[in-house]
């Protein structure tokens, strides 16, 4: 498992592993109620080695801690939460 840190000025859970970046991007909507996970990216050298499986893990754990709901408009991050039914109530009515 990588590091995992939360960059709020950013948006991002970002993950730095052998000098490279790996991220998930959000945006905060409904006055910070909601966070609409929008793009995981891993860089091409680093994939296969479950880094961004790791960072929406971190995230999702984030949002779940911090009672906030999430949009999973990251095909990686649904798929994520579609093999990990726990997370399935974090998802917002209107997502």
């Amino acid at each position: 498992m990588v590091t995992v840190k939360h960059e709020k000025s950013s948006q991002q859970f970002v993950a730095v592993v052998e000098g490279k970046t790996a991220y998930l991007d959000y945006d905060i909507l409904n006055n910070g109620a909601l966070l609409d996970y929008h793009h995981t990216f891993v860089p091409p050298e680093l994939r296969g080695r479950n880094i961004a499986q790791d960072i929406v893990k971190f995230a999702l754990e984030y949002a779940k801690q911090n009672h906030l709901h999430i949009k999973p408009s990251c095909p990686y991050v649904e798929r994520y939460i579609e093999k990990h039914r726990e997370y399935q109530s974090l998802i917002a009515d209107e997502a």
